[in-house]
């Protein structure tokens, strides 16, 4: 099967560049806006060779998985542009949700849960199943803006900080190819609602609804610091507040961020 936009991506006029391997579906994507792409345009692989996650993490997808990288040129400033990130969370976890229906109806009670954890995994029972990056560049007096999506369909990286799933594994039997179909019809809704940023506030009331460990114990890791204390919320620029033992409110604006028992180990 190859390769195809869902009908409203379609219509909103996304285009598509698929290849069967790639370094990086990020790299392609925004070498092509140095050269005057302008999107919006979809990247994509089943193999992705030389992929960077957050904080520029060997991010490898096997193939079977689902490498992603959307390109979307605007004129936002780059602390806006990185509110995006939530929208994408949100679009991945509502499209999984979408093609499980079949394995919820079988599985029952076992289905899988999708949930977001901050700033931009999609977790499922858990596990990590979606990674997302962002990277940002001006080109030609625009912000070009590359969401990197990476979900495990067939297989999950072992030793990962966040122990990794994937979907044959929660027993959701799906192509990559499959997935993407949804991803991409997904993604054009909750662009909408971001709206280059006007939307964030709905976005942001979504996205919390999805909230892994809101309301519990968290440990941040940041460069050297370790913040400890209540995952609170996340505010109108997407830091995590955390609520700490003297009461206090502490914005977070990245590190990595670990909940419940974890939180408590990670902190020793």
């Amino acid at each position: 099967m190859a390769f195809a936009l869902g009908p409203r991506a379609i219509v909103a006029g996304y285009k598509l560049a698929a290849f069967d391997q790639t370094g990086s579906t990020n790299l392609e994507a925004m070498a092509r806006a140095r050269q005057g792409e302008r999107g919006p345009m979809w990247f994509v692989t089943t193999e992705q060779t030389a992929g960077r996650g957050r904080r520029q993490r060997a991010w490898i997808a096997p193939r079977g998985n689902l490498a992603s990288s959307i390109l979307e040129v605007m004129d936002v400033a780059p602390a806006v542009a990185a509110t995006l990130g939530f929208a994408a969370g949100l679009a991945q976890a509502t499209a999984l949700q979408k093609v499980s229906i079949e394995a919820a109806m079988r599985l029952g009670p076992s289905a899988p849960r999708y949930m977001l954890k901050w700033p931009n995994d999609v977790l499922a029972d858990g596990k990590k199943l979606v990674g997302i990056s962002l990277e940002a560049e001006a080109v030609g007096g625009h912000l070009a803006v590359v969401v990197g999506i990476g979900t495990n369909v067939v297989g999950a990286p072992e030793g990962t900080p966040t122990p990794a799933v994937s979907l044959a594994a929660l027993g959701v039997q799906i192509s990559a190819e499959e997935l993407f179909v949804a991803v991409s019809d997904s993604w054009v809704e909750h662009f909408g609602i971001w709206d280059h940023g006007r939307g964030f506030a709905e976005i942001r009331r979504l996205w919390l609804e999805r909230a892994a460990g809101l309301g519990g114990q968290v440990s941040i890791q940041t460069g050297n610091a370790t913040v400890e204390g209540i995952f609170d919320t996340i505010d109108e620029m997407g830091c995590l507040i955390v609520r700490t033992a003297d009461g206090g409110r502490l914005p977070i604006a990245a590190g990595d961020v670990f909940f419940g028992t974890a939180a408590s180990v990670r902190a020793v």
